[in-house]
């Protein structure tokens, strides 16, 4: 019997991040975290205000099916955290119908599953395992204080694949912290970039009916989540 896996949404969008940003991607976002970033802007995956009232649980099969349904170039598995799932067979299902997998982690738990990219954004409230750091194709860090990247930094502790420096997305306007990114990106140059989350802008998520709604957390949609 396949496996099934909780699945908060699941949608076909562009990959609005990193190394990939740009390219035509299918998004399957599984549902629970344990690291509860405050500032999550996927906060329907975890937060007690914003649990939807129903959690599918769907095949694997069924999965790949939707993502190859469409001209997708990759699926990207993320959430929540996604490596808390058992993700092996997903992956194997969807490598047979010669479809490229990514994941975007915490890396705080063990992967399991066969990923053609790994993108892998450390949180300070369960930081990623010494293995997963050392597998990563490239990070992601968010700032979210002027201090943020030499503490991050410190963790990956990676010179030889991209470091994205990204705005933490409330406070992607806030000069102190893009003038701190760009900085340092001026003092240290490779592999640090700067980051950006172009899908925010497009709206291009939310143009796919299979996407959930954003949860407002803390009450205020302006903030971006």
């Amino acid at each position: 019997m396949a496996r099934r896996l909780p699945v908060h949404e699941q949608f076909y969008s562009f990959q609005g991040e990193g190394f990939y940003a740009g390219r035509a991607a299918y998004f399957i976002r599984l549902f629970g975290c344990p690291v509860h970033c405050p500032w999550c802007d996927s906060a329907g995956t975890w937060h007690p205000d914003h649990l939807p009232r129903k959690i599918q649980r769907l095949d694997v099969n069924k999965l790949a099916e939707s993502a190859t349904a469409t001209p997708a170039e990759f699926t990207v598995i993320t959430g929540g955290e996604p490596a808390i799932h058992d993700l092996s067979e997903l992956c194997e299902v969807l490598k047979k119908a010669n479809h490229s997998v990514h994941l975007e982690t915490s890396g705080a738990f063990s992967i399991k599953g066969d990923f053609d990219w790994i993108t892998l954004s450390p949180k300070r409230w369960k930081l990623p395992l010494e293995e997963n750091i050392h597998i990563a194709d490239e990070f992601k860090l968010i700032v979210d204080t002027p201090t943020a990247i030499q503490e991050y930094d410190s963790i990956v502790n990676r010179k030889n694949v991209p470091i994205w420096l990204h705005p933490e997305w409330s406070r992607h306007k806030d000069p102190i912290i893009l003038n701190t990114i760009t900085e340092w990106i001026k003092q240290h140059g490779a592999p640090y970039r700067g980051g950006w989350q172009l899908h925010k802008n497009y709206g291009a998520d939310l143009l796919d009916p299979g996407s959930a709604p954003l949860a407002p957390l803390g009450g205020d949609i302006s903030l971006g989540y």
